[in-house]
């Protein structure tokens, strides 16, 4: 019962995304995949659950709060995280100022991901783990991938539910506008 309510939820999240949320500037900015991002009527702020790197020291997203934030969450064994994990390495590449800070969801051993990423090409990404999805769970991510954009405060403004192609120009131009306040 609790998995169909879960599906439930998930299904309305993603059917019921809608960037007008935001207002219509950043509604007329969201164009191609990311007219999936849906954006959140007040900032909201994160758990402070930590995360590991690859040396399993604990690492706490407060370390990035200064910097605008996409906060992927994804796994080794999700077929769309295949395809959509080098755009965000494109996009890490060609916005040095934003963070992207893939989030390693579940039991992903830090081989498997260093194969992932040789595999994938991705030579930007921090190897970032979320081993018994703590961190996930409280965020109410359901599915793989999901991304947050969070603002220089540490808070999800933004969600986007499954994969896109974040170094696409729409993408970047959503990106560099709620960077620059608009």
């Amino acid at each position: 019962m609790l998995r169909l309510i879960a599906i439930g939820l998930y299904t309305a999240l993603t059917l019921g995304a809608n960037p007008a949320l935001a207002g219509p500037e950043a509604a007329a900015l969201a164009n191609g995949e990311m007219k999936k991002l849906v954006f959140a009527e007040a900032p909201t702020p994160l758990p402070e659950i930590a995360i590991v790197d690859a040396t399993d020291g604990e690492r706490k997203l407060a370390e990035w709060q200064g910097k605008w934030v996409v906060l992927n969450f994804w796994a080794t064994w999700c077929a769309p995280c295949r395809i959509e994990m080098p755009s965000l390495d494109r996009l890490q590449a060609a916005m040095p100022e934003v963070a992207v800070l893939p989030v390693a969801t579940g039991r992903n051993s830090v081989e498997a991901i260093d194969r992932f990423y040789a595999d994938a090409g991705v030579t930007n990404l921090p190897v970032l783990r979320d081993p018994k999805a703590a961190l996930s769970r409280e965020l109410g991510v359901l599915g793989l991938p999901v991304t947050l954009i969070l603002n220089p405060e540490g808070q999800e403004v933004a969600r986007l539910i499954g994969d896109a192609a974040w170094d696409s120009a729409d993408a970047q131009a959503v990106l560099a506008a709620l960077a620059a306040g608009r």
